[in-house]
């Protein structure tokens, strides 16, 4: 009796964690730093995944003017300029991710179906092929199938200037689940970790930006 009543105090622990995470912790991570508007405005691509149910919007102010930000947004990727988040955690599973600290001119150009890669060819590690491109203002990255409005998800990355030397930097995932055991991995498991990375992708960025605003070069080698 003893142990059965352990188990049932487990399950209702684990059901209340679980219930908890999903009324209050997951709608809060899935528009961190943002405003109504920004949660909630239309951008770039969202018209590129049908019936998503999997999105975030997060957001991050940013004390630089939209073409000093552009320029770390444009070489992000595997083998390019990194992602500017937790390089040590994502290196543990082979993805060989370089964070730069500085602007990468070999990478300063992105054209319509280029490849942005998560890890290294042959990795397993999924990729994304450039949709959209609008210099200064937006980048939409997808998975494959965006050509014919059938693709599974999109990372959308725009960009507002709010005040003279200020832009606001949203940031929006869409995707879509292909089964019930696979939406339920997405909001428990994938969810909380894109979380953290991102979280951390928007505060490098941010921090990148600053300093080499507050460089005489500019975050560029001479």
């Amino acid at each position: 009796m003893g142990t059965r009543r352990l188990i049932r105090a487990l399950g209702l622990a684990g059901i209340g964690v679980v219930g908890t995470y999903l009324l209050a912790v997951r709608p809060w991570h899935r528009r961190w730093g943002t405003t109504d508007d920004e949660a909630t405005g239309w951008l770039p691509g969202d018209d590129f995944v049908a019936e998503a149910d999997v999105s975030s919007t997060r957001a991050i102010t940013i004390t630089a003017p939209a073409r000093a930000v552009w320029p770390w947004l444009v070489q992000l990727g595997q083998g390019r300029g990194g992602f500017y988040s937790y390089e040590r955690l994502e290196n543990l599973f082979g993805l060989q991710i370089h964070n730069a600290d500085r602007i990468l001119p070999q990478h300063q150009r992105l054209d319509v179906g280029d490849e942005i890669r998560l890890g290294p060819p042959g990795s397993g590690a999924p990729s994304f092929r450039v949709a959209f491109v609008d210099p200064e203002r937006s980048l939409v990255l997808s998975a494959p199938g965006w050509e014919t409005g059938e693709s599974p998800a999109t990372w959308t990355f725009a960009l507002h200037e709010v005040a003279p030397g200020a832009t606001r930097l949203v940031v929006r995932f869409r995707g879509r689940s292909e089964t019930l055991r696979e939406r339920a991995m997405n909001r428990l498991v994938v969810e909380p970790v894109q979380f953290a990375m991102e979280r951390k992708m928007l505060k490098g960025i941010r921090s990148r930006a600053e300093r080499a605003r507050a460089s005489p070069t500019g975050g560029r080698h001479r």
